[in-house]
């Protein structure tokens, strides 16, 4: 959908509720297109392979009532980290935020889109000089920016055993887990050089599928990091210029949880 100038103001007030940047000219006047980043819940939805559960609804009511009206409800239940969903970082991190700990500052901001999907294979680690050449080609990593790493892999979303490299469920398919990840050294420099509020990725894992120890995750929530898994159409953004909304359920003490996440690219960019 285009947005128009009439619905400027409705973002722009939600961009600068609560402390953090003032982004109000990334929306003045402005007009793009928003981007759908997430992943529909449903019988297909992917999960780490150790929450066998995978997405349940169920049916409670559905047609016409007593009083003439026609009337559906329904009943939920996921685990927190499966489809398009938040890692709040005490997911990796005793003592840090929960879920709805974290300020809205921190789930929106400009969008840096470090694209390795022409060179990433199932055991790539997006590396420092990733990140390096991004900020040749674009500036510095934006403060209070979110990081996107498109691998490519959220192509294969539809492809379950493509997109996790196994076909096994349960605690066997853990160590046959292949897709990238973002390397633990690089996880460091942007820790200890740069002033992000999240990073996101199109798999399944912000470390790589045959990670053991997840340092990436440790490095990252122990700085108070959010971060975005099975991020969607990240060939839909460009490398710079968008801006990110990533809004997830707000669990009261929880590790993650579903995650509706979009993008607003204005026009020209």
């Amino acid at each position: 959908m285009r947005l128009t100038s009439r619905l400027v103001p409705v973002v722009f007030l939600a961009a600068c509720n609560g402390p953090g940047p003032d982004y109000a000219q990334v929306f003045a006047g402005a007009t793009g297109e928003w981007i759908d980043l997430t992943h529909a819940y449903g019988p297909s939805t992917i999960y780490w392979p150790t929450d066998t559960a995978g997405f349940r609804l169920t049916q409670l009511a559905y047609g016409p009532t007593d009083g003439g009206f026609f009337y559906s409800s329904y009943e939920f239940a996921t685990a927190e980290h499966g489809g398009t969903h938040l890692d709040a970082p005490i997911h990796f991190a005793e003592g840090r935020r929960t879920t709805d700990q974290i300020p809205l500052s921190d789930l929106m901001g400009p969008a840096a889109v470090v694209d390795v999907s022409s060179r990433a294979h199932a055991d790539y680690l997006v590396t420092v000089a990733d990140l390096e050449a991004w900020e040749v080609a674009h500036g510095t990593l934006p403060d209070g920016g979110i990081l996107l790493l498109r691998t490519g892999w959220g192509e294969k979303w539809s492809d379950r055993v493509d997109y996790l490299g196994t076909a096994l469920i349960g605690p066997d398919a853990v160590p046959e887990l292949h897709f990238p990840g973002l390397a633990p050294e690089a996880a460091t420099w942007l820790v200890e050089n740069r002033n992000l509020a999240a990073v996101g990725i199109d798999t399944p894992s912000i470390d790589y599928g045959q990670s053991e120890d997840f340092q990436s995750h440790v490095t990252l929530y122990s700085a108070d990091l959010a971060g975005f898994e099975n991020v969607a159409n990240l060939e839909r953004l460009p490398e710079s210029g968008a801006f990110v909304v990533a809004l997830p359920m707000k669990i009261e003490g929880g590790s993650g949880g579903p995650l509706r996440i979009v993008a607003f690219v204005p026009t020209g960019s």
